[in-house]
């Protein structure tokens, strides 16, 4: 398994896990539809972290956030 920040542009990946105990964040994720199972697709890496596109909308989440993202 690797995390998110590590995905290469433009494939797709089946998220495997969200590796954290806040379960705020965990909430959130859900919200945009990231959870296990789901596809996930990193559009492009920035500095502070990626744009993905999960179902039909687009997130910047920052490198915190695509560490915790297990694919």
């Amino acid at each position: 398994m690797m995390t998110l920040k590590d995905a290469l542009e433009g494939k797709e990946y089946l998220v495997q896990k969200i590796d954290t105990d806040d379960e705020e964040l965990n909430a959130f994720l859900f919200s945009l539809g990231c959870y296990a199972g789901e596809p996930i697709t990193v559009v492009s890496h920035l500095k502070g972290g990626c744009v993905v596109s999960i179902k039909d909308g687009r997130y910047n989440i920052d490198n915190q956030l695509a560490e915790a993202i297990l694919i």
